[in-house]
This record gives structure tokens, C-alpha cells and sequence, in this order.
């Protein structure tokens, strides 16, 4: 992947799963063995129906989006539990970057990754930004 002072476009859905990749890569090990097989997906947007489940109008409301059943739901008596997935969207990211201006990309694609990772925990926004907040 190019350096991102250097990029002419805007970075592509790959440049943005290669960012992901290292995102998730970065994070500590425990973290990461914790998350297990979650699979990741880089979208421009989301589906429609995903922003009509939401009650979402802006497509650029959503920057992800965890889809599971989280850790803390999972029982062994209970139905088997379908993939988990950590979905981004590139385009949404990409206008909160540059109306932030103060993050890096990659910054922000570790705090969108790591966020729809706390759901896949079980853990609620409200937990996911106090744990966020006592880290700074």
C-alpha cells in the first residue's frame, strides 16, 4: 500500500482491507485470539436494508457494523452460532477523516475496527466508549 501522503485517489475497498488487515495485525495477541474467526469486509456503503434495520437515513451515518451473535449471547445449548463479521465502510470512514482532520486513516479504521470488535464481545457502545476514554 502506498504511504497516504502520497495517494493521488482516495484509497480503494483493497487498500482499505489491507489497512484493516493491519489494524487488526497491531492489536495485542490476547486481544486478537479473543476476536477468533471473525471475518472482516470492506464495503463503500451499506446495504440499504442494513440502514432501514438501524433507522439510519445518511448512508454516511454507519461507518460499521458487527454481525453475530456476540461472545457474550453464544450458550452450547442453543442454536450453532453463524459467522461473525466486522464490516467497514469506506466511504463513511473516509468523510469522517476528513471532517475530523485531526486522526490519521489508519487511526480511524483501527477505532472502527476495534469498536465493532467490542461488539462481537458483547459489549455495549456506552462500554466500548468508557474503555475508550480511560485509555486516553
Amino acid at each position: 500500500m502506498s504511504d497516504p501522503i502520497s495517494w493521488g485517489r482516495a484509497p480503494s475497498l483493497e487498500d482499505f482491507a489491507e489497512l484493516a488487515e493491519r489494524a487488526f495485525a497491531a492489536l495485542p495477541d490476547g486481544f486478537r485470539q479473543l476476536a477468533g474467526d471473525v471475518v472482516f469486509r470492506v464495503d463503500d456503503f451499506p446495504p440499504d436494508d442494513v440502514l432501514d434495520d438501524l433507522g439510519i437515513e445518511d448512508p454516511f451515518g454507519l461507518t460499521g457494523l458487527y454481525s453475530g451473535v456476540s461472545l457474550a449471547e453464544r450458550s452450547s445449548f442453543g442454536p450453532e452460532a453463524g459467522p461473525s463479521r466486522v464490516f467497514l465502510y469506506r466511504r463513511p470512514i473516509l468523510d469522517e477523516w476528513a471532517e475530523r482532520g485531526e486522526v490519521t486513516l489508519e487511526e480511524l479504521v483501527t477505532h472502527v475496527l476495534v469498536h465493532e470488535i467490542g461488539h462481537h464481545f458483547g459489549l455495549s457502545d456506552a462500554q466500548i466508549d468508557a474503555i475508550e476514554a480511560a485509555a486516553e
